[in-house]
Protein backbone atom coordinates (compact mmCIF):
# COMPACT_ATOMS: atom_id res chain seq x y z
CA UNK A 1 0.00 0.00 0.00
CA UNK A 2 1.42 3.35 -1.03
CA UNK A 3 -1.51 5.70 -0.40
CA UNK A 4 -1.75 8.12 2.49
CA UNK A 5 -4.58 8.04 5.06
CA UNK A 6 -6.00 11.26 3.59
CA UNK A 7 -6.33 9.59 0.19
CA UNK A 8 -8.07 6.54 1.67
CA UNK A 9 -10.37 8.73 3.76
CA UNK A 10 -11.47 10.51 0.59
CA UNK A 11 -11.80 7.38 -1.55
CA UNK A 12 -13.74 5.41 1.07
CA UNK A 13 -15.85 8.43 2.08
CA UNK A 14 -14.84 8.40 5.74
CA UNK A 15 -15.87 11.32 7.93
CA UNK A 16 -15.15 10.26 11.52
CA UNK A 17 -12.77 12.32 13.62
CA UNK A 18 -10.67 9.38 14.83
CA UNK A 19 -9.72 8.55 11.25
CA UNK A 20 -8.35 12.04 10.72
CA UNK A 21 -5.80 11.40 13.50
CA UNK A 22 -4.71 8.06 12.06
CA UNK A 23 -0.96 7.43 12.04
CA UNK A 24 0.70 7.13 8.64
CA UNK A 25 2.15 3.76 7.69
CA UNK A 26 5.27 3.75 5.50
CA UNK A 27 4.65 2.88 1.85
CA UNK A 28 5.08 -0.88 1.42
CA UNK A 29 4.98 -2.95 -1.78
CA UNK A 30 5.81 -6.27 -0.11
CA UNK A 31 3.69 -6.62 3.02
CA UNK A 32 4.40 -9.72 5.11
CA UNK A 33 2.20 -11.35 7.77
CA UNK A 34 2.13 -9.53 11.16
CA UNK A 35 2.90 -6.16 9.51
CA UNK A 36 0.57 -3.22 10.09
CA UNK A 37 -2.04 -2.56 7.41
CA UNK A 38 -4.91 -0.11 6.93
CA UNK A 39 -8.45 -1.26 7.60
CA UNK A 40 -11.89 0.30 7.05
CA UNK A 41 -14.69 -0.70 9.44
CA UNK A 42 -17.73 0.64 11.26
CA UNK A 43 -17.26 2.21 14.66
CA UNK A 44 -19.75 1.86 17.51
CA UNK A 45 -21.94 4.53 15.90
CA UNK A 46 -21.97 2.57 12.62
CA UNK A 47 -19.88 5.20 10.84
CA UNK A 48 -16.92 4.26 8.65
CA UNK A 49 -13.51 4.69 10.23
CA UNK A 50 -9.94 4.10 9.08
CA UNK A 51 -7.54 2.38 11.44
CA UNK A 52 -4.44 0.18 11.42
CA UNK A 53 -4.19 -3.46 12.51
CA UNK A 54 -1.70 -6.25 12.01
CA UNK A 55 -2.16 -8.69 9.13
CA UNK A 56 -3.07 -12.22 10.19
CA UNK A 57 -5.88 -12.90 12.63
CA UNK A 58 -4.69 -13.68 16.14
CA UNK A 59 -6.39 -16.83 17.43
CA UNK A 60 -8.69 -15.86 20.34
CA UNK A 61 -7.19 -18.56 22.57
CA UNK A 62 -3.56 -17.38 22.18
CA UNK A 63 -1.98 -17.42 25.65
CA UNK A 64 1.07 -15.24 25.01
CA UNK A 65 2.85 -13.10 22.42
CA UNK A 66 4.59 -16.07 20.79
CA UNK A 67 1.28 -17.88 20.36
CA UNK A 68 -0.26 -14.73 18.90
CA UNK A 69 2.46 -14.22 16.29
CA UNK A 70 2.46 -17.90 15.36
CA UNK A 71 -1.29 -17.92 14.85
CA UNK A 72 -1.11 -14.80 12.67
CA UNK A 73 1.32 -16.39 10.25
CA UNK A 74 -1.20 -19.13 9.38
CA UNK A 75 -4.35 -16.98 9.45
CA UNK A 76 -3.70 -14.22 6.92
CA UNK A 77 -6.54 -15.55 4.74
CA UNK A 78 -9.91 -17.09 5.60
CA UNK A 79 -11.70 -19.34 3.10
CA UNK A 80 -15.21 -18.08 2.34
CA UNK A 81 -16.50 -21.63 2.09
CA UNK A 82 -15.75 -22.46 5.74
CA UNK A 83 -15.22 -19.13 7.49
CA UNK A 84 -18.37 -19.44 9.61
CA UNK A 85 -17.26 -22.86 10.88
CA UNK A 86 -13.58 -22.36 11.75
CA UNK A 87 -12.99 -21.49 15.44
CA UNK A 88 -10.39 -18.86 14.56
CA UNK A 89 -12.71 -16.94 12.25
CA UNK A 90 -16.36 -17.65 13.00
CA UNK A 91 -17.00 -15.04 15.71
CA UNK A 92 -15.31 -12.28 13.76
CA UNK A 93 -17.27 -13.24 10.66
CA UNK A 94 -20.53 -12.79 12.52
CA UNK A 95 -19.85 -9.37 13.99
CA UNK A 96 -16.49 -7.84 13.01
CA UNK A 97 -16.32 -7.57 9.23
CA UNK A 98 -14.28 -4.94 7.42
CA UNK A 99 -12.67 -3.80 4.18
CA UNK A 100 -8.91 -4.03 3.68
CA UNK A 101 -7.61 -1.49 1.12
CA UNK A 102 -4.65 -2.23 -1.16
CA UNK A 103 -3.04 -0.89 -4.32
CA UNK A 104 -2.87 -4.47 -5.58
CA UNK A 105 -1.68 -7.91 -4.56
CA UNK A 106 0.66 -10.66 -5.68
CA UNK A 107 -0.31 -14.17 -6.64
CA UNK A 108 2.04 -17.00 -7.52
CA UNK A 109 1.08 -18.92 -10.65
CA UNK A 110 0.10 -22.54 -10.17
CA UNK A 111 -2.10 -23.08 -13.24
CA UNK A 112 -1.56 -23.80 -16.94
CA UNK A 113 2.06 -24.85 -16.63
CA UNK A 114 3.36 -21.46 -15.54
CA UNK A 115 6.99 -21.26 -14.35
CA UNK A 116 7.40 -22.41 -10.74
CA UNK A 117 6.79 -19.60 -8.24
CA UNK A 118 6.27 -17.01 -10.99
CA UNK A 119 4.61 -14.00 -9.29
CA UNK A 120 1.88 -11.89 -10.87
CA UNK A 121 0.71 -8.46 -9.73
CA UNK A 122 -3.07 -7.95 -9.75
CA UNK A 123 -4.73 -4.54 -9.49
CA UNK A 124 -7.67 -2.54 -10.78
CA UNK A 125 -7.40 -1.40 -14.38
CA UNK A 126 -8.66 2.06 -13.36
CA UNK A 127 -5.86 2.26 -10.73
CA UNK A 128 -8.30 2.82 -7.88
CA UNK A 129 -7.81 1.11 -4.53
CA UNK A 130 -8.83 -2.52 -4.15
CA UNK A 131 -11.14 -3.32 -1.23
CA UNK A 132 -10.75 -6.87 0.06
CA UNK A 133 -13.58 -8.26 2.16
CA UNK A 134 -12.08 -9.02 5.55
CA UNK A 135 -12.65 -9.76 9.21
CA UNK A 136 -10.94 -8.28 12.25
CA UNK A 137 -10.68 -9.15 15.92
CA UNK A 138 -9.26 -7.87 19.20
CA UNK A 139 -6.91 -9.84 21.45
CA UNK A 140 -5.74 -8.86 24.93
CA UNK A 141 -2.25 -10.01 25.93
CA UNK A 142 -1.40 -11.27 29.44
CA UNK A 143 0.03 -7.81 30.18
CA UNK A 144 -3.19 -6.08 29.14
CA UNK A 145 -2.03 -4.85 25.73
CA UNK A 146 -4.85 -4.72 23.18
CA UNK A 147 -3.87 -6.10 19.76
CA UNK A 148 -6.14 -5.80 16.74
CA UNK A 149 -5.61 -8.00 13.70
CA UNK A 150 -7.33 -8.91 10.44
CA UNK A 151 -7.57 -11.55 7.72
CA UNK A 152 -8.56 -11.37 4.05
CA UNK A 153 -11.45 -13.53 2.88
CA UNK A 154 -10.75 -15.63 -0.22
CA UNK A 155 -12.88 -17.61 -2.65
CA UNK A 156 -12.48 -19.89 -5.65
CA UNK A 157 -10.95 -17.89 -8.49
CA UNK A 158 -12.82 -17.09 -11.69
CA UNK A 159 -11.48 -16.33 -15.16
CA UNK A 160 -9.14 -14.71 -16.00
CA UNK A 161 -7.56 -14.89 -12.53
CA UNK A 162 -8.18 -18.65 -12.40
CA UNK A 163 -5.57 -18.94 -15.15
CA UNK A 164 -3.00 -17.80 -12.59
CA UNK A 165 -4.15 -19.33 -9.29
CA UNK A 166 -7.18 -21.26 -8.01
CA UNK A 167 -7.95 -18.74 -5.21
CA UNK A 168 -8.67 -15.01 -5.20
CA UNK A 169 -9.78 -12.42 -2.63
CA UNK A 170 -13.47 -11.65 -2.16
CA UNK A 171 -14.37 -8.22 -3.54
CA UNK A 172 -17.65 -6.49 -2.71
CA UNK A 173 -19.55 -3.89 -4.76
CA UNK A 174 -19.48 -0.44 -3.19
CA UNK A 175 -23.23 -0.52 -2.52
CA UNK A 176 -22.72 -3.51 -0.18
CA UNK A 177 -19.94 -2.01 1.91
CA UNK A 178 -22.03 -0.58 4.72
CA UNK A 179 -24.24 -3.66 5.00
CA UNK A 180 -21.10 -5.83 5.12
CA UNK A 181 -19.55 -3.77 7.92
CA UNK A 182 -22.80 -3.47 9.90
CA UNK A 183 -22.02 -4.85 13.37
CA UNK A 184 -25.67 -5.60 14.03
CA UNK A 185 -25.92 -8.01 11.09
CA UNK A 186 -25.14 -11.44 12.54
CA UNK A 187 -27.22 -13.81 10.43
CA UNK A 188 -24.71 -16.12 8.72
CA UNK A 189 -26.93 -16.88 5.74
CA UNK A 190 -27.50 -13.19 5.03
CA UNK A 191 -23.81 -12.37 5.48
CA UNK A 192 -22.87 -15.15 3.09
CA UNK A 193 -25.26 -13.80 0.46
CA UNK A 194 -23.28 -10.54 0.41
CA UNK A 195 -20.26 -12.44 -0.93
CA UNK A 196 -22.21 -13.81 -3.89
CA UNK A 197 -21.18 -11.39 -6.62
CA UNK A 198 -21.65 -11.57 -10.38
CA UNK A 199 -18.34 -11.17 -12.29
CA UNK A 200 -16.16 -10.91 -9.13
CA UNK A 201 -12.98 -10.34 -11.19
CA UNK A 202 -14.45 -7.54 -13.30
CA UNK A 203 -12.16 -4.53 -13.68
CA UNK A 204 -9.01 -6.38 -12.58
CA UNK A 205 -5.81 -6.80 -14.57
CA UNK A 206 -2.73 -8.95 -14.00
CA UNK A 207 0.84 -8.99 -15.26
CA UNK A 208 3.96 -11.01 -14.40
CA UNK A 209 6.57 -9.35 -12.18
CA UNK A 210 10.14 -10.14 -11.18
CA UNK A 211 10.92 -12.73 -8.55
CA UNK A 212 12.50 -10.13 -6.24
CA UNK A 213 9.10 -9.99 -4.54
CA UNK A 214 9.71 -13.54 -3.30
CA UNK A 215 12.17 -12.10 -0.75
CA UNK A 216 10.34 -10.15 1.93
CA UNK A 217 13.21 -7.72 2.60
CA UNK A 218 12.91 -6.42 -0.98
CA UNK A 219 10.63 -3.41 -1.32
CA UNK A 220 9.77 -0.52 -3.60
CA UNK A 221 7.41 0.29 -6.47
CA UNK A 222 9.73 -1.50 -8.90
CA UNK A 223 8.44 -4.82 -7.55
CA UNK A 224 5.14 -4.22 -9.38
CA UNK A 225 6.75 -3.42 -12.75
CA UNK A 226 5.72 -5.82 -15.55
CA UNK A 227 8.24 -8.20 -17.09
CA UNK A 228 8.21 -10.29 -20.26
CA UNK A 229 7.73 -14.03 -20.06
CA UNK A 230 8.81 -16.47 -22.71
CA UNK A 231 6.10 -17.00 -25.36
CA UNK A 232 5.14 -20.55 -24.24
CA UNK A 233 4.79 -19.38 -20.64
CA UNK A 234 2.68 -16.26 -21.27
CA UNK A 235 -0.76 -16.64 -19.69
CA UNK A 236 -2.39 -13.48 -21.04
Amino acid sequence: MSKLPAELIEEFEIHTGESLRQSILPADWNIAPTKEIYLVRHNSEQNRELTTVSWGLIAPWSKNENDAVKSQSIAINARSESIDEKPTFRNAFRSRRCLIPADGYYEWATELGAPAKQPFYISRSDKKTLAFAGIWDRWVSPTGEIRESAAIITREAVSPLAEIHHRMPVFLPRDRWDVWMNRELTDVKEIRSLMEVDSPAQGLEAHPVGREVNVVRNNGAQLTAPIELGEPETLF
